[in-house]
C-alpha cells in the first residue's frame, strides 16, 4: 500500500496530464460527431430510403475492431505526413461516435408523439420552429442517451490510440504492459474508468437541463 501511495504521489502530475490529453482527444471527438450525426438524423427522419443504408453503413463502422482502423488510418493520413498522431486517432473516434448518435437522433425525431407535432403545426410554427421549441426538446432523452453511449465508447477505445501516437491515458497502460509494470497498468485503467464516470455524469447533468420539464416529472 505504501509503495502504491509513493507511486501516486511521484506520478499524480503525469497523470493527470494524460487524463487532460485523453479527455480534449474524446472531447473534440464527441463535438465534430454531435455536429455531422445530430443535423444527419434528423435529416434521415425524412428519407427511409437513406436511413437504412446511412444506419448500416454506421454500424459495420462500430463493428470493425479499434486496431484495425486506427492501422487503416496510418496509410490514409501519411499521404499528409499525419500518419500518426492526434488526428487519425481523432477521426477514427468521430467515426466510432456516428453509430449511437445517429441512431438515436434518428428514432428520437421519429417517435415524437405525433399529436405534438400536429399541435404546433395548428399553432402555425414553420418546420425549423417546430424541430427547435418541440420535436427536439421531446426528443432529447434518447438522443442524450446515444451521446452519453457514443462518449463512454470512446474514452475506452481512445486507449488504443496511444499505439498511434496519439497520447493521452493509453500510454500508462501500454508502457506498463510492455515494462511489466502493474502499477501503471492500473493506474491507467482507474483513470480511464473515472474519467468515464465523470463525462456521463456531467452529460447526465446536461440531459435533465434541457429536456422538457413534462418529460422529467
Amino acid at each position: 500500500m505504501e509503495d502504491w501511495v509513493r507511486f501516486l504521489e511521484i506520478n499524480a502530475p503525469r497523470i493527470l496530464e494524460l487524463t487532460i490529453d485523453h479527455a480534449i482527444l474524446v472531447s473534440l471527438a464527441i463535438i465534430v460527431a454531435l455536429l455531422i450525426g445530430v443535423p444527419l438524423g434528423i435529416y434521415l427522419t425524412t428519407n427511409e430510403y437513406l436511413a437504412g443504408t446511412v444506419l448500416q453503413v454506421a454500424s459495420v463502422t462500430l463493428t470493425i475492431p479499434s486496431i484495425a482502423l486506427f492501422g487503416v488510418m496510418i496509410p490514409i493520413f501519411s499521404l499528409i505526413n499525419q500518419g500518426i498522431g492526434f488526428l487519425p486517432a481523432f477521426v477514427a473516434l468521430v467515426l466510432y461516435s456516428q453509430l449511437p448518435i445517429i441512431r438515436n437522433t434518428y428514432t428520437a425525431i421519429k417517435n415524437v408523439n405525433p399529436e405534438m407535432r400536429d399541435a404546433a403545426i395548428g399553432m402555425g410554427m414553420k418546420t425549423h420552429q417546430r424541430l427547435l421549441r418541440v420535436e427536439i426538446p421531446n426528443a432529447m432523452p434518447v438522443i442524450m442517451a446515444g451521446v452519453r453511449t457514443a462518449v463512454v465508447l470512446n474514452i475506452g477505445i481512445g486507449v488504443i490510440a496511444a499505439y498511434i501516437g496519439a497520447g493521452g491515458l493509453g500510454v500508462l497502460i501500454t508502457q506498463g504492459i510492455s515494462r511489466g509494470d502493474n502499477y501503471l497498468i492500473i493506474s491507467g485503467s482507474l483513470a480511464v474508468a473515472l474519467l468515464a464516470i465523470i463525462a456521463d455524469a456531467i452529460l447526465l447533468m446536461i440531459q435533465k437541463r434541457f429536456t422538457a420539464k413534462s418529460l422529467a416529472n
